[in-house]
């Protein structure tokens, strides 16, 4: 399997002389599997010069998978000059997560739209065609591909890709779920020692990869003021690929506001902590041009397992318990909520086990600390009765320590989310944990 880094840069293009090593184009990483398959992972501004290497080595009718990771602009402002997609003959299928606001499709075409770029979406001669995944496992390309939800305030997806004997692991535009990594009590360094379940998910999720291409837009000074924006920093990314014993990791994703230099620094940073943690880690920071072929391995452990398959959200309109004691917090979180979902309120915890009684809703939000009867007594009872001990909780708290962490998720909640939270980031857990509690 080959791999190749066209664009290395989140959030905007940066181009200039502080950016020539890194590189200043926005997510863009060509693999090719020994069969042909060409899987494109994110189409940002580095999508422009693949397509052009695409353009001149093409002996044949280019047959091109882009898997997006989401749709926020960085990520697929390179797809327009997609050179590929402008010739008759050529096929481009286009992955991405379901449950965003608009499909793949409009979300493309709206980034065409002849007020923005000269040629429409439907003018393009390639035959598109476009996929939206939840969880699940997918044959694309060839390879067999699974697919997690991230931790982002958007629809994100990771993916893992199984082919010609390796594992790579692609997970960009992701935060960590808590701010402890480890249980108390627990050794560091082991999956099983992971706090949150979010976090430990996305560990297994990389478990023994070949490569691990991961978000590490921040520092750890950085991150307490980027919190809830969506990424990760070079600490974390680090310490989960050890404990899950993944080869090599590339960190990407870069910040625009850092210059060569400093994301050298960081490099450095990053292979003192692997060295520190001794498990044989190799890490790097990505850059554009970079090239890399993984070699096959019998005793690679494949995460993948079962036949492709994906579990699709069913389209209906979902209803959603929100339960808190106070009136402020219950509103704004109706509020982001009621465009989407069908949203009851309950003030107290005796309410809400009166209304799930009546009712059992799709999912309860429901707040940590209340008066009377408080979140964790509610999922106690909940999780006692044969009706609701499935039901998906999302719990909110402004409680991040470690054992209160520890006692949300022995109580059986399915995610626990810590408050001050976004209203996209809520919204995307939401979803989520909708998605996650649906059958195939």
């Amino acid at each position: 399997m080959k791999v190749r880094f066209w664009g290395t840069r989140g959030s905007i293009a940066t181009p200039g002389p502080e950016t020539n090593y890194f590189g200043g184009n926005t997510s863009c990483v060509e693999v090719t599997t020994n069969d042909g398959g060409l899987l494109i992972f994110d189409c940002g501004t580095g999508a422009h010069r693949l397509a052009v290497s695409l353009m001149a080595q093409a002996k044949k009718p280019i047959d091109a998978n882009i898997l997006l990771g989401h749709t926020h602009w960085d990520h697929i402002q390179g797809f327009p000059f997609f050179s590929p997609a402008f010739v008759k003959g050529n096929s481009v299928t286009i992955y991405g997560p379901q449950g965003s606001r608009g499909s793949l499709h409009d979300v493309l075409a709206g980034q065409m739209e002849f007020t923005y770029f000269p040629i429409e979406l439907n003018q393009l001669p390639a035959a598109i065609t476009y996929h939206e995944l939840t969880e699940g496992v997918h044959a694309i390309g060839g390879a067999l591909v699974a697919t997690q939800f991230l931790n982002h305030p958007a629809m994100t997806v990771g993916y893992r890709v199984e082919a010609d004997g390796v594992a790579l692991v692609y997970l960009v535009d992701h935060e960590p779920y808590s701010d402890e990594l480890w249980r108390a009590g627990a050794e560091p360094g082991r999956i099983d020692s992971i706090l949150h379940d979010g976090d430990h998910r996305h560990a297994k999720f990389m478990a023994d990869a070949d490569l691990v291409i991961h978000d590490a837009q921040y520092t750890p000074e950085e991150y307490p003021a980027k919190k809830t924006w969506g990424h990760s920093t070079y600490e974390y990314a680090v310490q989960i690929a050890a404990a899950a014993g993944v080869r090599n990791i590339a960190l990407t994703h870069h910040d625009p506001g850092h210059a060569d230099h400093f994301v050298a620094d960081i490099e450095r940073r990053a292979r003192r902590l692997a060295l520190q943690l001794g498990t044989g880690l190799d890490v790097f920071c990505a850059y554009e041009g970079c090239e890399l072929v993984l070699e096959p391995r019998s005793t690679l452990k494949p995460f993948v397992t079962a036949k492709p398959l994906q579990a699709a959200v069913a389209e209906r309109r979902y209803r959603v318990l929100v339960v808190d004691d106070e009136p402020d917090m219950v509103a704004i979180i109706a509020r982001a909520l009621e465009e989407q979902y069908t949203v009851c309120q309950a003030a107290s915890g005796p309410e809400a086990l009166r209304m799930i009684d009546e009712h059992i809703p799709d999912l309860v939000v429901l707040d940590y600390k209340m008066t009377g009867m408080d979140g964790l007594a509610v999922m106690n009872t909940l999780r006692a009765k044969p009706e609701t001990v499935s039901l998906p909780v999302l719990m909110l708290t402004a409680m991040s320590d470690e054992p209160s962490t520890r006692a949300g998720f022995d109580a059986g909640v399915t995610d626990y989310l810590t408050k001050p939270f976004s209203i996209p980031q809520l919204s995307a857990r939401v979803r989520v944990c909708l998605a996650r509690t649906e059958g195939p």
